[in-house]
């Protein structure tokens, strides 16, 4: 187990900014950052990141908490994980005491995964480094691509030996379980045999965007025309390929620097590319570009730069991956090589600037391209014209801005010789069509069952919720402060008529609120908020220096959520970029004291109004005696009483 020393140390060094800012694309916003959500598909931030808090709050799937959680949520780490990940970024050593064998046992299934990964990834490359066989086949190898030792170490490649089970024997012998062996898909069972997928192949560890092992690719060496050229890891629990992007590790932080992300196919395209200098690259593993896959580059970036082989099949065949980055309302660029070249061949031929000047002199907007190359195979042909045409207009219509539609359809008039108003026209048909279809086939579903339309309901605001969650708001974070508050005290004045007077007192404001609720005995009736605020009391209390912070760090993560919830509320507002449109919210310009008074007046005039009606009900049933119709009336004077402080109308 991880020492408290140490988990302290970690919370106090790490920046939720600098660590949530590895994952995410975040921009200024105010005192605050924001950026797209990362557990959700959106076009515009909901992500919200305090510095000043070092918590975030995601608003479109409700998640948030402390830089732990983040990682927990985002990762799939554990906390203990979490941790480590922290420690190590910022070069915290860790303290450990020993685990028992029951803590041992209690690592979960996907953990377990992980770290039969991370030992076949160490295991890897010792043979690639340690063994004849590894030096001989495997490093030869990748000093022929003209891989250095550095760029060997960095992309933590490796070598299986080219023998039946060396490596399921020896994680066997190391104690690993061969039932996560064979789910990770580093060994094959078939009946009683056993044997190593990869092996006599060199191996690419592909990292998540945290740095875990998720899984392999494996290229082939020999000269074996059944075996497959390269081999990936199958789908497991924790590797799916289609959600995973090679190299975007050690790309992350670069993409979000350079602003934009550029796209290759091969393993060997991103690392050459790395070693040459440029380091905001990414691949797609040699799968067809998926949603997913644009959406992880979508966190870091809007811009992207296809990289096409100089090979024409294999651009055209690209082609269907840039609609689908469209479509996430992203910026596309392609750059293809001179024929014969691929982004490995031509970054090792040519230096850093070389190759710098080639992709920005080359590198085309999608739509000139898609119309340059498209156009060259039918400018001949009049109807396969007509054809390219729809179809570059096609691509047009996956752009979600319609500012972006519109020059587009300008451009490629221009480049196809063609009336802007007939590829308005087309591009009217084409939406026209997915309208109907997505009618079509909404009526088709509504057809096998029945629909019973519901009466829509306004939803009324619970105001004791409201004004419980508030004051839950209220201690966290003013909760220590000394404020002057201006007391009602209740009283008769010489005609016997009740009325308020002011006490000026000085207090902390956690007591304040505190003795307020037990005078007038009232009580939190949510039951998350009713622990809530007799933990801060509690803590408030112990600890005269209370840091939110940790305190945050030590409840328990359904109950950080909720804190993050409340704290974050008011920051809402930043996500929508009002002041832009010339609309300016009004920020808190109460003082604490006003706005604990405030808060406190209105709980007892919302706890007046039930106590009415629940005496109102009682005449109604039981009907009225003189005792309840005076109660009743004493309570309405009370009302008015606060309201008036509240300058409020009844």
């Amino acid at each position: 187990m991880i020492t408290k020393s140490t988990i302290d140390k970690v919370f106090e060094t790490a920046r939720v900014e600098e660590v949530i800012g590895d994952f995410v694309n975040l921009k200024k916003s105010g005192s605050n950052f924001k950026g797209l959500s990362p557990f959700s598909d959106e076009r515009t931030p909901s992500f919200m990141v305090s510095p000043v808090k070092q918590i975030w709050k995601d608003f479109s799937s409700g998640k948030g908490g402390t830089v732990v959680s983040f990682l927990m949520e985002h990762e799939h780490f554990t906390y203990p994980e979490a941790i480590k990940y922290l420690a190590k970024k910022y070069n915290i050593e860790i303290e450990e005491t020993e685990q028992t064998d029951e803590e041992k046992e209690k690592a979960n299934e996907r953990e377990s995964l992980y770290l039969v990964s991370d030992y076949a990834n160490t295991y890897f490359q010792k043979v690639l480094h340690d063994t004849d066989q590894g030096k001989a086949i495997g490093l030869s190898y990748f000093k022929e691509r003209g891989f250095t030792d550095e760029t060997i170490k960095k992309f933590q490649l490796g070598y299986a030996k080219d023998e039946w089970q060396a490596f399921t024997d020896e994680a066997l012998k190391q104690g690993y379980n061969l039932d996560y062996l064979q789910k990770t898909g580093l060994t094959i069972v078939k009946e009683d045999k056993k044997f190593d997928r990869f092996k006599g192949r060199v191996l690419f560890p592909i990292h998540s965007m945290s740095g875990r092992v998720l899984g392999f690719g494996g290229r082939i060496l020999g000269i074996d025309k059944k075996a497959a050229k390269y081999l990936n890891s199958p789908e497991s629990d924790i590797y799916h390929k289609s959600k995973v992007l090679y190299g975007i590790y050690y790309a992350k932080q670069s993409i979000a620097k350079e602003d934009n992300c550029y796209l290759v196919e091969g393993y060997t395209d991103v690392i050459q590319f790395h070693q040459t200098g440029i380091k905001n690259v990414v691949a797609s593993s040699g799968t067809a570009l998926t949603s997913d896959q644009i959406r992880l580059i979508n966190r870091l970036t809007k811009n992207i730069t296809v990289l096409f082989d100089g090979d024409a099949a294999g651009t055209r065949a690209s082609l269907r991956g840039i609609d689908l980055i469209l479509e996430q309302g992203m910026n596309v660029k392609v750059c293809s090589f001179p024929k014969g070249e691929d982004p490995d061949s031509f970054a090792k031929s040519n230096t850093l600037e070389e190759l710098t000047l080639f992709l920005e002199t080359n590198a085309l907007d999608f739509i000139q391209f898609k119309a340059s190359l498209l156009f060259e195979e039918t400018k001949n042909d009049p109807v396969k014209k007509a054809e390219t045409i729809r179809d570059i207009v096609n691509s047009i219509s996956k752009i979600p801005d319609q500012i972006k539609r519109e020059i587009y359809i300008q451009e490629c008039a221009k480049i196809m010789d063609i009336s802007e108003e007939v590829l308005f026209s087309t591009l009217a048909q084409i939406h026209k069509k997915e309208r109907y279809d997505a009618n079509a086939k909404f009526k088709k579903e509504q057809k096998s069952f029945e629909v019973i339309k519901p009466q829509q309901q306004v939803k009324k605001v619970d105001v004791q919720y409201e004004l419980e969650r508030k004051i839950i708001e209220i201690l966290l974070l003013y909760g220590n402060k000394t404020e002057v508050f201006e007391d009602l005290v209740l009283k008769d004045n010489e005609d016997g008529d009740l009325i308020l007077e002011p006490v000026i007192q000085e207090a902390k404001v956690f007591e304040k609120i505190y003795l307020d609720l037990q005078e007038d005995e009232m009580e939190f009736t949510n039951e998350q908020f009713r622990n809530l605020y007799f933990k801060i009391i509690d803590t408030l209390n112990q600890e005269p220096e209370f840091q939110l912070k940790a305190f945050i760090q030590k409840v328990d993560p359904e109950v950080a959520n909720e804190v993050t919830s409340i704290l974050m509320n008011e920051e809402r507002h930043n996500l929508h970029d009002w002041e832009r449109k010339n609309i300016y919210p009004k920020g808190k310009e109460l003082s604490i004291a006003q706005l604990v008074n405030e808060t406190i007046l209105s709980l007892r005039c919302h706890l007046i109004d039930q106590k009415v009606n629940d005496f109102k009900q009682e005449t109604i049933e039981n009907n009225a005696n003189k005792t309840v119709l005076e109660d009743v009336l004493n309570y309405s004077n009370l009302k008015m009483l606060l309201s008036r402080k509240l300058n409020r109308v009844l």
